[in-house]
């Protein structure tokens, strides 16, 4: 066949179906949209070819012509006669749930299964908050109180916006509006919601004095969140229904909690592990100790064996932060820093030269030391 095969340019059969057709276009449309691809040349030009195949096939007359005459019986005067590879998509805004509702002038209806028609219920925006916790309130599990400004249904109407639905008469019950404009390339036809009844179809004959029709009202509401024990810093709680109302009725959006942890003063977090650094004598590493050490939990006594180098970490099991949403705990990480003294008396040394002659003035390093430099 001459010219452009246009089942080729979706990758569908002959005798494909209208819906399989619908779908093959839906998956190319994503994958080479403009907004997607925008260091990619090629891309726009594989989206134009896409659209253009997509208003063939999808046409049931220009399908038959196609098949009987090939895509040069769509030209005349050496050009097509109606290139919809020109559509402008750029008004949707990349928003592809919005491209493929509004595309029912192409396939003859709705796209993607969802009715452009009788949408005077919609499902209210998602709202997001932050909220700051502790270390300590990790450990242990926390409540906070959220104030939230948003919309909530109207008390009265319930949210219905008012009372008696009527057929638009603006766009007379389809809930959009289509255009058409003539331009070099053809006759581009678009589609739009009719802004009457915001593409519902439907208007309201006794409108709700409370919250003018659209069935919600500003409130302040504050709100009680349950922080799990174990949580991690930027974790998101959702908590469903608590977000802006719906439309006329609709469902209400969620709100999402993102929880922040402040740095604590000693602790650093490393998963289920806490870590810190405590400072020890020379006489406690020399000759071996009990110390008192902080925790989540107050405080707690650590065993310091005789002959403890600087830097030496020491486990306290179980000490640690809880595992969210599972049993057991983290464990602290305690490491000792050995401190030299900055300053002795004439006394102290005496005594550590005498010290010093017992143990020997220097330290021989070891075999493995010179193992890691040669």
């Amino acid at each position: 066949m001459a010219g452009k095969d246009y089942y080729d340019t979706l990758g569908v059969t002959r005798d494909s179906s209208k819906e399989e057709i619908r779908k093959a276009y839906k998956k190319l449309a994503k994958k080479y949209h403009p907004d997607l691809n925008k260091d990619d040349s090629s891309a726009e030009k594989k989206f134009k070819e896409i659209n253009e195949a997509a208003a063939i096939l999808s046409d049931d007359t220009k399908r038959q012509q196609f098949d009987q005459y090939g895509s040069e019986s769509f030209k005349q005067g050496g050009r097509s006669s109606a290139n919809y590879s020109n559509f402008d998509f750029s008004s949707f805004g990349g928003n592809f749930d919005d491209i493929f509702d509004h595309l029912g002038d192409i396939f003859g209806g709705s796209f993607g299964g969802r009715s452009s028609q009788k949408r005077s219920q919609r499902r209210g925006h998602d709202l997001q908050a932050e909220i700051e916790i502790t270390l300590d309130e990790v450990a242990k599990g926390t409540k906070k109180v959220l104030q939230i400004r948003k919309n909530e249904k109207c008390s009265d109407c319930e949210g219905k916006g008012g009372t008696g639905l009527e057929s638009c008469s603006n766009c007379h019950g389809s809930g959009s509006i289509r255009d058409a404009r003539r331009t070099p390339f053809g006759i581009f036809q678009t589609t739009s919601p009719c802004r009457t009844c915001a593409g519902s179809g439907e208007v309201i004959r006794n409108v709700c004095g409370g919250c003018k029709g659209n069935g919600m009202v500003k409130s302040e509401k504050k709100l009680e969140v349950d922080i799990p024990e174990g949580i991690e810093n930027g974790s998101r709680l959702r908590l469903s229904d608590e977000g802006e109302a719906g439309y006329r009725g609709g469902p209400s959006g969620d709100l999402y909690v993102i929880v922040h942890v402040k740095p604590h003063e000693i602790f650093e977090r490393h998963d289920e592990d806490i870590y810190l650094e405590v400072p020890i004598s020379i006489v406690e590493a020399s000759l071996g100790d009990k110390i008192e050490v902080p925790t989540l939990d107050g405080k707690a006594s650590l065993k310091i064996p005789a002959g403890t180098q600087s830097e030496t970490i020491f486990k306290m099991k179980g000490k640690g932060l809880p595992y969210l949403h599972s049993y057991g705990e983290g464990d602290q990480l305690v490491k000792v820093i050995v401190q030299t003294p900055e300053k002795l008396s004439k006394k102290q040394k005496k005594l550590v030269e005498e010290l010093g002659k017992e143990l020997g003035d220097k330290v021989e390093p070891s075999k493995s030391f010179f193992k890691k430099f040669f």
